[in-house]
């Protein structure tokens, strides 16, 4: 199999940040999303990028591609499979799975080989409480959209060579555990620990989903109903006349849904004034106006 360069596929240098790397990949990922791009390959490109962000994000995975990246390897180089596991090059020794159709599935056999570990050592070294977990279950990472927790949707995973349906749980979070009677790897029970999967849109605050919108100046000084993305759908949000870079706008109960008898969250929209760019002499003209009409703005 052919080793890949994540932090060239997000742009970013091998001492990047969380934070860098995280920016990276949102602005990659609205750049090619499939349902917005019109460039060729942009659906492959969104995948790459979706691997690479899974594979960077966190910081145990991480830990272990740079082990098996500080051995010379470079893009398109061969990895022989000795390469990967406990006693190799790196190795993840928590079993991930993937939820086909989420915003993590469809990726490549060298993720799959470096993060995926089955079996006993998954079981064991899975990190279950005391007690949680027992012998001959198999413990494992089922890392969900969320707009399959939005939903509760049922979705497909593969595991151990199999594929079975699997129902999210509507406001499902992060930690809860599915368990799934005599699933497991050696007959007793697969026991799916949730985890939200990485999203090109939304980030998650508890309950709360935040977005960042985009805005012109014209939009933040004088007002505008502009539509906004939600897991739900798209909405009109009012953006209030004098808004300010870094404001949050609330649209209440658009977040994740409650479970247990809580109270949905909401939709915390944060206004990121954007400056066009021209692309004609009248546009620019209109921008030697503004010019004009603020000349003084820096003064105090």
């Amino acid at each position: 199999m052919q080793f890949k360069d994540y932090y060239n596929v997000l742009g970013v240098e091998p001492n990047a940040g969380d934070a860098e790397i995280k920016s990276a990949y949102r602005r990659l990922a609205r750049k090619y999303h499939p349902d917005v791009s019109k460039e060729a390959g942009a659906e492959d490109k969104f995948k790459a990028i979706n691997e690479a962000y899974e594979a960077l994000r966190d910081p145990a995975k991480r830990k272990a591609y740079d082990q098996l990246r500080a051995g010379g390897y470079r893009p398109g180089d061969e990895v022989p499979p000795a390469g990967f596991g406990g006693g190799g090059a790196g190795g993840f020794d928590f079993e991930e799975v993937f939820a086909g159709g989420g915003a993590g599935g469809g990726f490549s056999d060298f993720f799959e080989s470096l993060f995926r570990r089955s079996g006993a050592g998954a079981a064991a070294r899975g990190g279950a409480r005391p007690g949680y977990q027992a012998a001959g279950d198999t413990r494992a990472k089922l890392a969900v959209s969320l707009e399959n927790v939005y939903r509760g949707d049922s979705v497909r995973i593969g595991i151990d060579g199999r594929s079975f349906d699997v129902r999210v749980p509507r406001g499902v979070r992060p930690g809860q555990v599915i368990r799934l009677a005599k699933q497991g790897s050696h007959g007793g029970d697969l026991l799916l620990e949730i985890e939200y999967a990485a999203h090109p849109k939304f980030e998650v605050d508890g309950r709360n989903i935040v977005y960042t919108l985009p805005v012109a100046p014209w939009e933040a000084a004088l007002g505008a109903t502009v539509s906004v993305p939600t897991l739900g759908g798209k909405v009109e949000l009012k953006v209030p006349k004098d808004s300010e870079a870094g404001r949050k706008l609330r649209l209440r109960g658009r977040g994740l849904p409650g479970s247990g008898g809580a109270a949905a969250g909401d939709q915390l929209v944060e206004l990121e004034i954007q400056a066009p760019t021209p692309h004609d002499v009248k546009q620019r003209e209109a921008y030697e106006r503004i010019r004009e009409a603020f000349d003084d703005w820096r003064r105090d």
